[in-house]
Formats: structure tokens, sequence, C-alpha cells
């Protein structure tokens, strides 16, 4: 009897327990569905957050902190650690460089004729002989030089019988007026042809001497002497003694060597410093003590493949024959570029991609900052981003204050780049942020 009341009572508990769950209000996705046939409507959604209500709660950007490198103060000493500021100063660069020196090419003159013969006697017959303006070059001999002398000498002596004819007359004791016209006709007639035949002369080169020479004596000159229209040194003798010529060939060439021109090389990295009127110092290493100064009259456009270099040429006086062709130089210029930021070279580290200068941020700390550098001279470099005057900056012991940093991983911060423009052009797209190694740790 009792087993059966509580079989009885287990199963009146079991009936509630499913009443209980049946009535009781639906949950998670089945309450929804209830909610559906219940009410017959879809419970309302969240809404998604919209550009404008993201920018609605800007969030406040965190300022990038510069990465340092800690050398404490007693291994600075160690290391020999030194700095100096970032200062501005009148900054000059030298260039020192090699010159050659040359003849000047405008004072380059050729002797030679325009007749054709032979040379029967070679006044100047070696190179490097010294020529005087009006010196005798050479005695040429030449057929038809001869021919037109002799056509000379008969204008001439037919101008002289009718100018004697028409002196010995006049209009009153000619037979007529007719007679005493075409003698004077005649006259003119024969002047005319010694003039015209004087200046063929004149144009072969015969000097006024030569031609007044065969006027009078009636008599051709069998050779003509050619003489020099230039002074100087002669730099290249073309003909010998006997040696046929043709009309217009190079007897000899003879250089002034008054003044003489200097080039030198300059490299390409060198060439925006200089310009033509900048000065300059020639030096010799034979005459010690002495500098020559002297501006830059011509830069060559044109560089060679070879060396990499330009050819700035200089004009200096050669006083005495002291300076002579292909003899070496030493060439010095000062260039003047202005006040400008700069730092000692050595507090500059160039790795190849980018340049980093640390700089003391005080109490052993050092930063790594990248900078760029404009020129560069014997002690100094030019700054023109990356550090500001006044700054102080690690100028000895910074190869091992970059190790350090290296071995800590403390990488400089990159350089912001100026926002590129669309090709659409809209407005420009700034950089990504930086990521840095301090700040995911």
């Amino acid at each position: 009897m009792k087993k059966h009341a509580v079989i009885v009572v287990g199963a009146i508990a079991a009936l509630l327990v499913m009443l209980s769950f049946f009535t009781s209000e639906p949950f998670g996705p089945m309450a929804a569905e209830a909610q559906v046939h219940q009410h017959g409507t879809q419970p309302a959604k969240p809404e998604p957050k919209t550009q404008a209500s993201s920018k609605a709660a800007p969030v406040e950007a965190t300022k990038v902190e510069a990465p340092t490198v800690e050398i404490p103060v007693d291994k600075q000493k160690l290391i020999g650690t030194k700095t100096a500021v970032a200062s501005v100063l009148p900054l000059t660069k030298t260039i020192r460089t090699v010159g050659l020196v040359e003849y000047d090419q405008r004072l380059l003159n050729t002797v030679n004729t325009k007749i054709e013969g032979w040379i029967e006697k070679l006044y100047v017959n070696f190179t490097g002989a010294h020529v005087k303006k009006g010196d005798p070059v050479a005695d040429i001999y030449s057929p038809e030089l001869w021919a037109t002398q002799q056509e000379f000498i008969n204008v001439v002596k037919w101008a002289k019988r009718s100018r004697t004819r028409t002196a010995g007359r006049d209009k009153a004791t000619a037979s007529s007026e007719d007679d005493f016209d075409i003698a004077s006709m005649i006259d003119r007639d024969a002047q005319s042809l010694v003039d015209a035949a004087r200046q063929r002369l004149k144009l072969w080169d015969v000097s006024d001497a030569q031609i007044t020479q065969i006027e009078e004596s009636e008599k051709p000159i069998r050779t003509l002497t050619v003489y020099s229209p230039y002074s100087g040194y002669v730099l290249q003798k073309n003909v010998n003694q006997g040696q046929r010529i043709m009309p217009g060939e190079k007897l000899l060439d003879i250089v002034d060597l008054s003044t003489v021109w200097i080039t030198a090389d300059i490299y390409e990295f060198e060439l925006p410093l200089i310009k033509v009127g900048d000065t300059a110092f020639i030096q010799l290493s034979y005459l010690p003590g002495r500098r020559f100064s002297t501006k830059i009259d011509y830069i060559n456009p044109v560089l060679e493949g070879e060396t990499r270099t330009a050819k700035a040429r200089f004009t200096i006086p050669n006083e005495g024959g002291l300076i002579k062709p292909q003899m070496f130089t030493n060439v010095e210029m000062t260039i003047n570029l202005g006040r400008t930021l700069v730092v000692p070279t050595e507090a500059v580290i160039n790795t190849g991609v980018r340049k980093i200068a640390y700089v003391d941020k005080g109490d052993g700390n050092f930063e790594p900052r990248e900078v760029i550098t404009g020129t560069e001279t014997d002690k100094m470099i030019e700054i023109t981003a990356g550090l500001k005057a006044g700054e102080r900056v690690a100028s000895s012991a910074n190869f091992l204050i970059d190790s350090e940093a290296k071995l800590k991983g403390v990488e400089p911060l990159p350089r912001k780049v100026a926002p590129v423009e669309t090709k659409t052009g809209g407005a420009p797209k700034s950089p990504p942020p930086p990521q840095h190694r301090h700040q995911e740790k």
C-alpha cells in the first residue's frame, strides 16, 4: 500500500514539472519564435553603427615617444663619447683638384701658301722654334707665280709708255679731239690692268715691298719668300726643304704662349657648387710659394664617362714662359655656401640606406634620429632636415652607441613622408601611422 502511494506521488510530481515547463516564458532562439507566433511581428534588431556615429566619439591619439638607448656616464667616459651642438654657421667648401696646362686654342695659328710650288729654302726647320711676326719662313719657287710676275711687268711697261705718250701731247697739239680721247682711254685702261695685276699678287701673299721691287726693277723674283704673320712657337712642322706643296697646304702651326689654359677635372657631385666666374688659385710644384689667381671661364657641359668628371677651364698669363703645356698644377677653389645648420662630419652615420645622428637627451640617453644631409666639407656637414639648432649630438664613439642600440633593438622613428596626391586630383592620402617595437611591448 505504501509502495503504491509513493508511485502515485512521484507521477504527480513529474506531471507538475512538465506543466511548469510548457507554461513558463520561452527564452533564446525559441523565445523569438514564440514571440513571432504569439504576436505576429518580429523583434526589433539593433541598429548598426554608422560612420557618422563612429566619428561622434573620437579616440584621443596617443603621442609616440621617441626610442632612446641608455649609455651611463661612466661608460661614456670609458668609450670616449663626445658631443657637439648643431649650430647655424657660415659654411665654405674647398675643392682641390689637379689641372693640366694646355695652350690657348684661340692663339693657335697656321702658316700656309696659296700657290703651287717647291720649297727651295726652309728657314724654320724644327718644332719648338720661336718665330716672330715678319720673320721669313720659307722660299717657294712657283712657275705660276713666275708667269704672273711677267704679266705684271709687261702691263707696267705698257702703262709707262701710254703715260709718256699722253703726257707728251695735249688737246691743242692733238690732230683731232677724238685722238686725244682715245689716248686718255688707253692710259686709263693700262693703269687698270696694272692695278688688277698688283692685286692678284697681293692675293697670293706677295708683300707690297716685293711688288714694288718687281715694278721698279722690271724683273721677276724667282722665289717667293713666305713671312710669318704671327709670333709664337712652332707647335707642328708639316713640310721639309725641297718638298712640293699645293695651294692651301699647311706649312707650320704656330701658337702664342703668352697666355695658357689650365683644365681641371671636377667630380659630378661638386659641379652644382661651381659656376663661371668663381675664383681659383693655381700652384705649381716647381714654383713653391707662388700662387696664381684666376677665374673659371668655361665649364664643359658633357661629363667624361670613364672618370665621371667635367672639365673646368682657367686662363692665366704666362709671364716669362714659366708655365709650359702638359705641366700638372694644383687647383684650389673655396666656395661660400652661406649660413646653414651644420654638425661635425663624424656625428652622422651613413648606413647606406639612411643617415642617422644620435641626439643627447640627457641623463645618459641618446635618441637615434634620421637626418637629411646636404653639402659635406672637410670637418662639417650640412643638415637640411632632422635636427634643430641647439640640439646636442654625439660626435665621437657614435658607432659604439649605434652598436648598443642595435643590440637593444632601438631603431629611429621613420621620417614623415609628404602626402602623395592621387591621380584623380582628390585629397592627398596620408601615410599610415608608424608602428614601433616599443609600442608592441
